[in-house]
């Protein structure tokens, strides 16, 4: 549904995005991230036809952005960072407007408009001034215009910045649901709403995308060691850490300082300890049967993939992309 094939985009001589290229099947959420100044938007600008690339092409449902520029942005609905709105317009005016603008008659926008209105939850707002709105509402009313016409792709750039956190949630689950209905592009620099939301992600750093996986797999591929959450009752921490740290195949130990950790193995009367150990080596086999050996309690030993912050700084590190 989405294609982008070796996309460059020079302003002037400066390379906003270098030979990107990747492809977004029917369906999929995929999450885009990258730190501000890194190529997200411009991409998202070249997608939905608001840019030229300088070279290379762009697709949306086979349509090229350039030369089919209407075909393509019938099939698209583009949220982007700073939304459109016309503030002296009720709710109801706008999103009329906006599908007149798309094109559509005034019968399909009767039809559209309160099944839209109910998916974001704006049925208590539809005849409020869009600039009474609140920011996380506002929001909510872009969202609503750019699936009015039911378009097979969505492209959302920063869907959640600027709005509290009761409305970021609230936020995350419309995405969630309308994933269901629609191919999904999602930008963002908030780590923890991606891998909460995406199937897959692309990682863009100064103007290039440095990997394209799950984070489950991009987890695997970056980690140079396991890491393992255990829970030990029955013996303070240092002496735990201390038998830990004298094993071959433990690289670090030491005590697990996560708020949400410490509050349950306070409950449960355990020392909680987060293992670094060396890949391949069924640690979590070897730590468990030297916590038993000792007559220690094991309550609980989980192995964590990396975080998406972990491997995001992994990617836009200088040193590992080989600058």
């Amino acid at each position: 549904m989405i294609k982008l094939e070796h996309m460059s985009k020079y302003y002037g001589a400066y390379p906003a995005v270098i030979d990107a290229s990747f492809e977004v099947l029917r369906g999929e959420i995929v999450g885009f991230l990258g730190p501000n100044g890194a190529g997200k938007t411009t991409t998202m600008r070249v997608l939905t036809g608001f840019t030229p690339p300088t070279v290379g092409e762009a697709t949306i449902a086979g349509y090229n952005v350039m030369t089919h520029s209407l075909d393509a942005r019938r099939h698209i609905g583009y949220l982007p960072e700073t939304v459109p709105l016309y503030l002296d317009m009720t709710v109801t005016d706008y999103l009329t407007y906006m599908g007149q603008i798309r094109g559509m008659n005034l019968s399909w926008i009767k039809e559209r408009l309160p099944v839209v209105i109910d998916q974001v939850q704006l049925g208590d707002y539809r005849q409020t001034l869009v600039g009474k709105l609140s920011k996380g509402y506002r929001q909510r009313t872009g969202i609503a215009q750019a699936i009015l016409h039911e378009p097979d792709v969505l492209i959302l750039d920063e869907p959640t910045i600027g709005i509290d956190p009761i409305q970021v949630v609230e936020t995350r689950e419309l995405i969630v649901d309308l994933g269901s209905r629609h191919t999904l592009l999602l930008s963002s620099h908030i780590l923890p709403e991606v891998s909460m939301i995406c199937q897959r992600v692309l990682v863009i750093h100064d103007g290039r995308i440095v990997a394209d996986d799950s984070p489950s797999q991009l987890s695997n591929r970056l980690q140079h060691t396991e890491r393992i959450e255990l829970g030990v009752t029955g013996a303070e921490g240092r002496e735990v850490i201390n038998l830990l740290r004298d094993m071959t195949v433990v690289v670090d130990a030491r005590s697990d300082i996560r708020a949400d950790v410490q509050q349950r193995a306070a409950r449960e009367g355990a020392a909680a300890l987060l293992v670094d150990a060396r890949p391949g080596s069924n640690a979590a086999q070897h730590v468990a049967a030297s916590v038993i050996e000792r007559g220690w309690g094991l309550k609980y030993l989980t192995p964590l993939p990396m975080t998406l912050e972990e491997i995001f700084l992994e990617l836009t590190t200088e040193e590992d992309l080989g600058a």
